[in-house]
């Protein structure tokens, strides 16, 4: 059943670009975060929309708020695309097992394998 308006965003441990797991509750009580899921790194909607934070990064993050990227793609992927693109906030892996988080908060495609565009 995917997350519902009005109640506690699902508790979810993905990991990072880096390597590093982060989890939602690292910022539970501490700072808003935007949740952003997308298809996959290295297409053209996708990278434009990363980019967009990227260039207005201080609309988004700052004392109150995160932003969390998080796609189907493997953490090696993320990486790559992370550093060609120069993005810097938490970019985390949904890769396995295979769209979980995404799939909780409603936002995987069933029918194409990979989360959609939900923010």
């Amino acid at each position: 059943m995917p997350a519902e308006i009005g109640q506690p965003a699902p508790e979810f441990t993905l990991t990072s670009q880096h390597g590093e797991k982060v989890s939602l509750s690292d910022y539970r009580g501490q700072k808003n975060v935007v949740l952003m899921f997308y298809p996959f790194a290295f297409t053209g909607t996708c990278t434009g929309e990363l980019c967009a934070i990227r260039d207005r990064y201080t609309d988004f993050v700052n004392d109150d708020s995160v932003v969390l990227s998080v796609s189907c793609d493997s953490p090696h992927t993320l990486r790559v695309f992370a550093e060609q693109e120069g993005l810097t906030h938490p970019m985390l892996s949904d890769f396995w097992p295979h769209g979980t988080v995404s799939r909780e908060y409603g936002a995987f495609l069933e029918e194409k394998g990979f989360a959609t565009r939900a923010t």
